[in-house]
């Protein structure tokens, strides 16, 4: 199962991609991680250091061709796979693969589509795969999200945060990629708003699979610079994303 995480910037889009990936391996280890944001703050809220990004291999190719310095007997692609090997981050729970940078000046087109070869083949060796996406809906319009069964919009607790939602599923049918279910979780809502948040969502016809209340452990955790993945497990938003990631399983 291959679930994508998207939202806006600012409404916790990482740091329920780092709980949902914690209550995942509670049940098996075979999960790929990629974090496909630019900004790559999920390697800080696993827990985990990376020394190089698929973007730094990117970049080193994209020199060797150009200097004509590929290894010999060794094609483009075979090297590229071997690269994207060497700095796949492996634990003990999920293995971790950050893209990293945007690309630089250049074409890059065959690159990109030999990484797209090489990432849907190193997925079908893991039963879950699970992507923080960039903010906002620009990997829905450069096509970066495809072959996902499952999407998952974050959102804040607002109608204008719903209304974000809204256009990422609208963008979606638009350009025609294919999600099993797209769902909607909404953030840091208050207990007397749930009601109001689930009138919004049936309004705009989103399908609301779950509620996070503010937290003021993990605002700590932040403030901090500490792991989300040491978040005990009976931290009351870790438990309602593992409630979210049982009803995403059973459909």
């Amino acid at each position: 199962m291959i679930i994508a995480v998207s939202g806006k910037g600012g409404v916790g889009k990482t740091a329920f991609t780092t709980l949902l990936i914690k209550a995942l391996s509670k049940k098996t280890n075979s999960i790929l991680v990629v974090d496909a944001d630019p900004d790559s703050n999920l390697p800080e809220t696993l827990g985990v250091e990376v020394e190089k990004t698929v973007g730094d291999i990117r970049e080193e190719l994209k020199r060797l061709i150009e200097k004509n310095e590929v290894p010999s007997g060794m094609t483009k692609f075979d090297y590229l796979k071997s690269k994207i090997y060497e700095i796949l981050v492996e634990t003990d729970n999920y293995d971790l693969l950050v893209m990293g940078r945007p690309e630089g000046s250049g074409c890059y087109c065959s690159v990109n589509n030999w990484l797209r070869q090489i990432i849907d083949n190193l997925s079908k060796y893991y039963e879950f795969v699970i992507i923080d996406t960039e903010a906002g809906l620009e990997h829905l319009s450069r096509r970066t999200t495809q072959n996902v069964d499952v999407m998952i919009v974050i959102t804040d607790a607002s109608k204008r945060g719903l209304g974000t939602a809204k256009r990422i599923k609208k963008l979606a049918n638009e350009l025609e990629v294919k999600f099993k279910d797209i769902y909607v979780v909404a953030n840091k809502v208050k207990p007397e708003y749930e009601k109001l948040i689930e009138e919004y969502a049936k309004e705009l016809n989103l399908n609301l699979i779950g509620k996070l209340p503010y937290n003021k452990e993990i605002a700590e955790y932040d403030l901090k610079g500490i792991p989300l993945w040491n978040l005990p497990e009976d931290n009351e938003v870790y438990k309602k994303v593992g409630e979210i990631a049982e009803k995403i399983i059973k459909k």
